[in-house]
């Protein structure tokens, strides 16, 4: 089965909300359709053509417009690849069911190369946020052939999500809804953001995923990753164990570094979004420099 939308009506008022939050891109960009075995992929691109590649992946029902924030100091220097993820809403088009992670990995994997045609860059650095970041893993654990170096935010993989992260999204949406100088007091980040991006997340709500669950990755998947990776996990985490993760991972694979950030839950995007970009950039730096 396909992702879709309930009704045209629902996909016409997301799109609405999409092109409206669009305008805030800052800076000039230009939009790629990729095509894949799975359909289409809207890929929207921006900075320096010459730049080294960073593929940006959004969280579930993000959209590539969640990483508005972060773009103008991602393109300084960079050729930045935002995805609108397929099997999600967004401008691509599923074709063809995701039915694996595997199928996930062949998806990215594509992407990547469609990203890198034509560029004279042999490999691309992958960053994701929770869905995201486990979509860049979930390849990285497969081939890094066309990888240079992984950031993962608040990935998931590393713990079974449910009730906690269903309450946490709940109390989260309630301060969505808060004035802005309430939202200051009671969370951190830019509450310009929260209202920016809360509509085009409920108007996602009408879009019916079809897509594998995220499986947890095993030890031997992790150790399989032979390039520089980060994973940043927020202290307050409501989809793994933060300190168990940089347990585990400490010892497992020396490409592997995982940083655990006090006070910040699964938010930590919103919540540190300063904090985000600079990994980001050092991260792709390191990886340059390996």
């Amino acid at each position: 089965m396909l992702g879709e939308f309930t009704d045209k009506k629902a996909e016409e008022r997301f799109f609405a909300v999409y092109d409206e939050i669009l305008r805030k891109w800052p800076v000039p960009a230009e939009e790629l359709d990729i095509e894949t075995k799975f359909g289409p992929t809207r890929v929207r691109s921006c900075g320096p053509e010459d730049g080294p590649p960073i593929v940006l992946l959004s969280g579930g029902m993000g959209t590539s417009l969640s990483w508005y924030p972060h773009i103008a100091e991602l393109a300084v220097r960079h050729r930045i690849h935002a995805v609108d993820s397929l099997g999600e809403p967004g401008r691509s088009i599923q074709t063809a069911p995701i039915e694996s992670a595997g199928d996930c990995a062949d998806w990215l994997a594509e992407v990547v190369e469609g990203v890198l045609a034509g560029t004279g860059h042999e490999k691309v650095y992958l960053a994701g946020v929770s869905r995201g970041g486990w979509l860049a893993l979930n390849l990285a654990t497969r081939t890094t052939a066309r990888v240079a170096g992984v950031v993962a935010i608040e990935a998931a993989g590393f713990g079974v999500i449910g009730r906690s992260f269903i309450w946490w999204s709940l109390r989260e949406i309630f301060r969505w809804f808060l004035p802005r100088w309430l939202l200051r007091l009671v969370a951190s980040g830019d509450p310009d953001v929260r209202h920016t991006v809360r509509p085009l997340l409920f108007a996602a709500l009408k879009y019916k995923q079809q897509l594998p669950e995220m499986h947890l990755f095993s030890d031997d998947e992790l150790s399989a990753i032979d390039v520089p990776t980060r994973i940043v996990v927020g202290e307050r985490s409501v989809i793994h164990d933060a300190r168990a993760v940089a347990a585990r991972l400490g010892s497992l694979n020396p490409h592997i570094e995982v940083e655990v950030v006090p006070k910040a839950t699964h938010g930590l995007s919103l919540e540190k979004p300063d904090l985000v970009t600079a990994r980001i950039l050092e991260a792709a730096r390191h990886a340059a420099a390996t």
